[in-house]
Parts: C-alpha cells; structure tokens; sequence
C-alpha cells in the first residue's frame, strides 16, 4: 500500500527539478523531491573532491537565469549569489598572443583591432544582430511548443504570440533569424569575420556538449541558445556562484521549503507506478513507495521513459521516438587541485585574464580537428578546453595560497575505440599537456587530479551516455521535436507523467527555463482538473 499521497512527486533534484518543485509549492500543491545522491544539484553541485578543494563537479558556470525566475522565487533571499567575470573570456595563443573579451562593447572593439581593424568596424553590427535574434529565440523559449501535428487552440494563441514576436522583426531581420537555424557555426563567423581566433573564442558557444564540429548543420543555432538572456555583446561571461553551482541547488531548495515542498537526498527512484493507464505513485529502491496525483522527472527521456517504466506502456512510436534521441556524451571533465596559479606565456601572472573563461580555441579548424578524431572513436589528443579557475573569485574553494581549476575538455566520445578504463588517464594526459603548451608551470603545480569520462559521468550522475544536454541541441531534436515529435508540452503518453528537465524544450545550460516552463503546464492541467 501507497502512503503519504503528494499532489506531485518530482524525480531528481537537479537544479530544473529544484525549479518546477518551488513554482508548484508556491502555487499551494503538495509536492516532494527524490534526490538518488546525497547532494542536491545533480549536474550543479558543489563537492569536495579532495580534502580543503571544493569543485562545481560537473557543471561549472551559471546561465542567464531569467529575471521572472530569480524574482517569483526569491533566490537573492535565498543566498544566491551569481558573480559575472569582467573580462568574459581570454583566449591564449600558443605564438604568445591572446584574446581578451569583455562585458563592454567598446573595450572588444579595441581587443579586436590589435588584430584586424575590419573585424572591430563590423563588431558593433554583428552584436545589434545577435542580440536582436537571441530575443526572439528567448520568446520562443518560454512557450510551450505546439503538438504536431494538431496543435490545440491554446498552442495556436501561442504560436500567434510568435508570430506577432516576428513581425516586430524588421523586414531585413525576418530572413536573418531562420537563416540562423541551419547555419553552421563556422559559415556564419566566416561571413563576418577574418580573425581566427575571434572565430573560434565564438565558435566555441556552437559546438558546447555536441559530438558534432563547428562545420555541421545548426550548430549557428546552438550559438545563438548559449546567448539568451545574455546582455548585449556580451559572449562567454562565466557566472561563477559564490560558494559553488550548489548554492543554486541550496537557493532553489530553500525556496521550494519556504513554500511548504518537502525535499529528500539519498532516496533513488526505482520505479514509475501505473495503475489504470495513468502514473500514480514511484517506489524507491528500498522498497517504500510514495503516492502522488502527478510524476515529474527531470531525469533524461531514456533514463525517464526505459528506465523507470516498462516501454511496453508507451506504445511504438514514443518507444521508437525515445529510442532514436541522440544521447552520445561528447566531453569529460578534468578537475585539478594547484599549488599555484597558472602563468600562461600570453599574459603572465594572476591579473583579470583568468577571472573569466579560460579558451583553447584558436581557430575554427582547431575545433573541427579536436571532432575529427571523436568521429573515429577516439578521444581528441589536441582537445577544445573550456576552464575556470574559481578559487580567485571565491577564495573559500581551496586552502589558503592554493587554487581550484575546473576545465571541460571536448571531444571525448561515450562509444570510444577500445575501453575508457584504459583512456581515462590519456585523456587527463591530454588535457594537461595541451594546457601546459600555453602555461608551461601547470604540470608542476598540479597537486591532484581527477578525471570524469561520459561513462563516469553516465555512472555518477545519471546521464544516460554521459550527455550532459539530455539529448544533443541539434535540429532534429529542438523546439516541437524534443524530446520527440508530439510530445514538446512536457507531458507523456501516460496520463500523470511529465518532463521538466534539459530532455525537454528549451534544452541545454543551467538556466532553469525546463523546470518553469513545465510548472507552467502542470499547474494548468491541475487548473482544468479542477
């Protein structure tokens, strides 16, 4: 027998979980949070990996959280506490030249300049169109997509609602923004720019989480998501949280309590109960089961959907739908306890450079050749590196004189060529030694090291293939089509079951749009029900 019935049960308590359990507390539902591991976060959380060494152990910068988020659940309140680096991201070359980018415009265009005066004339019109195109995209981010291909009358008026967001675009802009929806990443910067490393500082946004290159067909999309709520010109500021990614966790946890929810760690999900055709309850791997009017995962739709329920009760097109979502984790995680600080060759020292976003990413053909041996199933020997060193915005991350640096490394295939118990530490090797080529004391600081491939990161925290998008940002698997065709509006075949995790429309980043967009939903079916 089934005790302690809740209106609803959100499965994980990652930060999209967090975020629907707060709006559906707020809006007087009883509701409760299963968390399998000890911390609350999942892909945001702060732990220590070695003694005196705090690391954001996945996930290791903050989204542009909406406005409307931060305000109707008070995060603020609730100790949230995003810092903005300034510069936004450096960019060291191996020659001693570097790119240094920041949140003012006319500051780029004097960085841009050292290296081509065309560039920074076209700078300022690149930045008005990105941010013109990234506002409609953030519109159509916080709608619920249509069911196709019989849309209801309610998704109709939304659709209208777009419409009417395009029409507010200028005749020029209409043509602009769905050219960007199929437009590689490497043919849009081609058509603006001539700096090479500028390309690939904003090629980078393109490729983010993909086992895809900046060639490939709509990664220009993917560009344009990772600049959402961003402030205008404003490319790769790193929010780091004071205190770790897992005081959003603490804050959004906070919240959810001050409105009644109740949150519980260590209690894994073994099964979604249906009875009658409709989700009514999950049983823990204890053995204890727990009621509920409605299920709400925010685990990925794999993990969800195989998982936690017997496939034979969605029917074969969801099965084969569920079945045919590109997972394929692309990037691992190398996270180093240092003695010292880094000295890259480019700009020595400790100065702002290293505040930000730390880029390997010298040009576009760097990036296209780290993917190319992740096509054949190897781990990228030359990888894209993405790293941030937090202990100098949040000294509280290491022990006194001693620092934390947290770097993501692409592409490093879940389906590699041979074991990745054997490549673990080759690809920690080659993380380090391309590193080290543009900060030659790195290796000798390096106190401890840990290493998360996709199958750790699978393993660790339940992403199905180690994909840390739930499913990769590409067309085929955005807007109506995620996570599959008729089934974008956050819920499932079976009566009482939801998404509202990165599985689901928008997608990808720590941003929390999943979470709210489908609290939007449910609170609207409990309305109807009603």
């Amino acid at each position: 027998m089934m005790a302690n019935t809740y209106d609803a049960i959100i499965i994980g308590g990652g930060h999209n979980g967090l975020t629907t359990a707060a709006y559906l507390a707020k809006a007087g539902q009883k509701v409760i949070v299963l968390e399998r591991r000890p911390v609350l976060g999942g892909m945001a959380a702060t732990e220590e990996v070695f003694p005196g060494f705090k690391f954001d152990s996945v996930a290791h910068s903050i989204g542009w959280l909406n406005t409307a988020m931060m305000r109707d659940l008070d995060l603020g309140r609730h100790g949230l506490d995003i810092v903005r680096s300034n510069p936004t991201v450096f960019s060291p070359l191996v020659d001693g030249g570097h790119l240094l980018l920041w949140q003012e415009t006319a500051r780029n265009i004097d960085a841009i300049q050292r290296f081509s005066k065309r560039d920074a004339e076209k700078w300022p019109a690149f930045v008005s169109l990105v941010a013109r195109m990234a506002a409609v995209l953030e519109h159509i981010e916080s709608l619920t997509m249509p069911g196709v291909p019989n849309p209801s009358p309610a998704e109709l008026l939304s659709l209208a609602g777009l419409g009417r967001q395009l029409q507010k675009l200028n005749g020029k802009d209409r043509p602009e923004f769905l050219r960007f929806i199929p437009i590689s990443v490497f043919e849009l910067l081609n058509d603006w720019f001539e700096t090479d490393v500028l390309k690939g500082t904003l090629g980078a946004m393109g490729i983010s989480g993909l086992t895809q290159g900046p060639r490939a067909t709509g990664t220009g999309l993917l560009f344009l998501h990772n600049c959402v709520s961003a402030p205008a010109g404003v490319f790769r500021a790193n929010g780091l949280v004071r205190g770790g990614i897992g005081k959003l966790a603490e804050s959004l946890a906070r919240a959810a309590k001050s409105f009644g929810a109740e949150i519980r760690t260590g209690a894994e999900a073994a099964q979604i109960i249906v009875k009658g055709e409709r989700a009514v309850g999950v049983a823990l791997s204890t053995g204890e089961e727990i009621a509920a009017k409605r299920i709400v995962s925010s685990l990925d739709p794999k993990r969800t959907f195989f998982g936690l329920l017997d496939p034979m009760l969605l029917g074969p097109d969801f099965v084969r739908g569920v079945r045919n979502i590109k997972m394929r984790g692309a990037a691992a995680k190398v996270n180093l306890a240092l003695a010292e600080l880094p000295n890259f060759t480019a700009v020595a020292g400790s100065g702002a450079h290293l505040r930000g976003t730390i880029s390997i990413s010298p040009d576009l053909n760097y990036l296209e050749r780290a993917h190319d041996d992740a096509k054949y199933g190897r781990a990228s020997q030359k990888p894209y590196l993405e790293a941030v060193i937090p202990s100098l915005t949040d000294p509280s991350r290491a022990p006194e004189g001693k620092h934390t640096m947290s770097v993501w490394a692409q592409y490093a295939p879940y389906h590699l060529r041979g074991d990745w118990a054997g490549a673990k530490e080759q690809l920690g090797d080659a993380v380090v030694n391309t590193l080290a080529e543009y900060a030659p004391n790195l290796k000798n600081a390096i106190l401890h090291r840990q290493v998360l491939t996709p199958v750790d990161l699978e393993n660790e925290y339940g992403l199905s293939e180690g994909n840390v998008s739930h499913g990769e940002m590409m067309l085929e698997h955005l807007f109506f089509m995620r996570p599959v065709g008729g089934w974008a509006q956050y819920r499932a075949p079976i009566d009482g079951l939801y998404l509202c995790g990165a599985g689901a429309h928008p997608g990808a980043g720590i941003h929390g749009r999943p979470g709210q967009n489908a609290a939007r939903e449910i609170l609207s079916d409990v309305k109807r029900a009603r």
